[in-house]
């Protein structure tokens, strides 16, 4: 499976988090999609199904990250 590089996940991730705070306080439809085009694509991006399962996948491909510690992940 190809991997999208790390800089191109934080960018996803960073953008993600940002509309989910707008989100928050417009809730606009016009966020509201990207955000779902967004969750796509890193879901995409990181082989997983559901955008929470793609975030700390990327959060663990991304520089500084300890990808020995499995500690958010479900047995």
């Amino acid at each position: 499976m190809l991997m999208a590089h790390p800089v191109v996940l934080s960018k996803l991730v960073e953008e993600y988090e940002a509309l989910s705070v707008l989100h928050a306080e417009d809730g606009s439809r016009e966020v509201r999609r990207r955000m779902e085009d967004l969750a796509y694509t890193l879901c995409v991006s990181t082989g997983t199904r559901d955008v929470d399962t793609a975030l700390i996948a990327a959060r663990h491909r991304l520089p500084g990250a300890r990808p020995e510690d499995d500690s958010v992940l479900t047995a």
